[in-house]
């Protein structure tokens, strides 16, 4: 009873906690004593797993992964609005109406709408509207919304509401900072991010992206009856919701309160594209009934995208951790969509050759679901005299290293091994599984390193001393050595690891091994030519070029040669002596039990062949294990020849 009843303290305490800092923006509990308590409640649900409750504050972390949602048919239909465009038809809207109604102005949060159903005040399902009376089971990414109540205090015997799921703007901010340092494309606003991360089969994911939701509307409740839109949205708000902000006001007020709510937009938390009115008496609404697809009593006024004219006082380069450069525009500032804007994006080179952009241009500025504003056109009337044409450098503006055009020549990159832009994502690379292989070398880490000075190439990471690892770790020097170990061990890896960890462009894992089987180590390498190195399976024009142009940088030599004096290894333990599989292609399947997948890979390669994870007509073989599926069907239908593990044992026995 002792530990029931402390679970049952301990989930009210931190609930009221999520509720005052979530939903009403007034923390009263410190964020050390929350998680201390948090795991403390932890801790007894894990002792008592009998007493485990799915809506337990400890849940919302994110469960097991799905492998896909089900469909949901909504009780009631989450309907769409009219969409209304000026302040003319909004008036004509309620000119139609009683002339005595009055109205709910709301802010349209530009998000993913949601239903959540609660029983006996217990959070159950929620799902996306879908085509309004269809959509998908999110329940599980929907409990990592901390301004989501699992629970809900007086509560009726069913309640379904409708909300607006978005992620805030400095989650959004933040999320793109993760996907930049990771190499990967950017989201273009909020709205996607949200609805991409609403949608992760992994809840953990979608836990990870700090998403939140205002809610608007009372779908269906048992046992409560209201009169009006304003009294269902504060019978909400005592149930602990975050319900979205409005006002209920006559219809000759509306139009004021709408541009009101343009102009203050940026105060929100979130992107907004428009302002919802809403009929505010009930029973009206019924009367006045529904089309199909809309409402009679409820539209959606859509704020146009603002144009405005400004002045290209400069235009500056920045150079992203991918090693990409970004030509930026900096205006003279204007006021845009409720923000002072002093920056747009220019996206690349034929971006600005296509409006043929200069330094002084007068131009037609907007902001229209971007964060980013863009230039739509230039002013040529107001062109300045002498103003020139711009072309981004052939030099990265950072590390002075040559720049290259991307393969579809959208993009220019900084070719410079050792650009500090990049070094995180450099290191972050070289430090990878696949590569160099540095166990314990993680992201935060390797930015604290990067922060104190201790390193600016990735050569420098062996020439760390116990000192300066030290400095990270509060306490002992234990996990210090531990490290540094790690590092010293890695310099034995093969060179077909190196090879790939060096970051060259199109030199994945696989072309590393083929390139330190041919050449046999790292110096040869860096003498081949184009000719040789095409002469490589697998290794095409556009990767040879970059492979030689790759060694012929200087920051390149430099790294190469401090990780020499370091006594890396460059020597290849992978030269094809026995070319008995050269030129043959083999696809593994099935559960393998003489040896594991990465063990028959490198016998494979080790006589010059190749493995690969699709049958196609080019496969020489396919070797399956135990219930091995549709690779070893098509493999039939294709006439491929099958080999058992014993099989191939005997075709690899030395």
């Amino acid at each position: 009873m002792e530990a029931k009843q402390r679970i049952k303290e301990l989930t009210a305490l931190l609930s009221e906690a999520n509720y005052r800092y979530y939903v009403l923006d007034d923390p009263t509990m410190p964020d050390f004593e929350y998680d201390r308590l948090l795991r403390e409640l932890e801790d007894l649900e894990k002792a008592n797993p009998d007493l485990l409750n799915p809506n337990s504050p400890t849940q919302r972390v994110g469960g097991e992964a799905l492998s896909q949602f089900e469909k949901v048919t909504h009780p009631v239909p989450l309907m769409s609005l009219q969409d209304v465009f000026s302040i003319e038809e909004l008036e004509d809207f309620i000119a139609k109406l009683d002339q005595s109604t009055l109205y709910s102005v709301e802010p349209k949060i530009d998000g993913l709408s949601v239903a959540l159903e609660y029983v006996d005040g217990r959070f159950i399902s929620g799902a996306t509207r879908g085509d309004g009376n269809v959509g998908e089971d999110v329940t599980e990414n929907l409990k990592t919304i901390r301004s989501i109540p699992m629970t809900i205090p007086d509560a009726p015997p069913r309640l379904i509401v409708r909300g607006e799921v978005f992620m805030p703007k400095k989650s959004f901010e933040a999320l793109n900072a993760r996907q930049e340092k990771l190499g990967k494309p950017l989201f273009a606003n909020p709205r996607n991010a949200a609805a991409g991360s609403l949608r992760q089969l992994d809840p953990k994911i979608a836990a990870s992206r700090g998403l939140d939701i205002f809610i608007f509307n009372v779908q269906l409740v048992e046992g409560v009856e209201f009169t009006t839109h304003a009294e269902s949205l504060n019978y909400l708000r005592q149930r602990q919701f975050k319900v979205i902000p409005g006002a209920i006001l006559p219809g000759a007020a509306v139009a004021d309160r709408i541009v009101q709510i343009n102009e203050e937009r940026e105060k929100l938390p979130c992107d907004i594209d428009g302002a919802v009115v809403k009929v505010n008496d009930l029973s009206y609404r019924e009367r006045l009934g529904a089309t199909a697809k809309c409402p009679r009593w409820a539209v959606a006024y859509k704020y146009p995208p603002e144009i405005k004219p400004t002045v290209v006082e400069d235009i500056v380069v920045q150079v992203g951790r991918t090693g990409v450069l970004t030509p930026k525009a900096v205006v003279r500032p204007v006021r845009l969509a409720g923000t002072t804007v002093t920056n747009a994006t220019l996206h690349n080179q034929d971006f600005i050759t296509e409006r043929d952009i200069r330094i002084g241009d007068t131009v037609q500025i907007r902001k229209a679901g971007e964060i980013i504003p863009e230039i739509l056109e230039v002013d040529l009337s107001k062109r300045p005299e002498g103003a020139v044409p711009y072309v981004l450098p052939s030099c990265c503006p950072i590390c002075g290293a040559a720049t290259a055009k991307d393969e579809d020549g959208a993009f220019l990159r900084c070719t410079g091994a050792e650009c500090p832009a990049q070094l995180s994502r450099n290191i972050a690379h070289f430090v990878s599984r696949d590569a160099m292989d540095i166990d314990g070398l993680g992201a935060a880490i390797v930015d604290a390193l990067i922060e104190k000075g201790h390193i600016k190439s990735p050569a420098d990471i062996y020439y760390l001393t116990l000192e300066e690892m030290k400095s990270l770790w509060k306490s002992g020097d234990t996990a210090a050595k531990k490290l540094l170990a790690a590092i010293e061990n890695s310099k034995q890896q093969d060179v077909s690891r190196l090879i790939y960890a060096l970051g060259i462009r199109q030199v994945g894992a696989k072309t590393g091994k083929v390139l330190a089987s041919c050449f046999g180590n790292l110096d040869a390498l860096m003498n081949a030519t184009e000719e040789e190195l095409t002469a490589v399976p697998d290794v095409g024009g556009v990767t040879a070029a970059y492979i030689v142009d790759w060694f012929r940088q200087e920051q390149s030599k430099h790294m190469v040669e401090r990780l020499r004096e370091a006594g890396l290894n460059f020597e290849s333990k992978r030269v094809v002596t026995d070319a008995r599989f050269a030129g043959m292609t083999f696809v593994l399947t099935g559960a393998l039990t003489k040896f594991t997948r990465d063990e028959a890979t490198e016998r494979i390669e080790h006589f010059g062949g190749k493995a690969a994870g699709s049958v196609s007509k080019k496969t020489t073989y396919v070797v399956v294990g135990e219930n091995a599926g549709s690779k070893e069907r098509k493999a039939r239908e294709l006439g491929i020849p099958i080999l058992s593990e014993d099989q191939f044992l005997e075709m690899i026995a030395e």
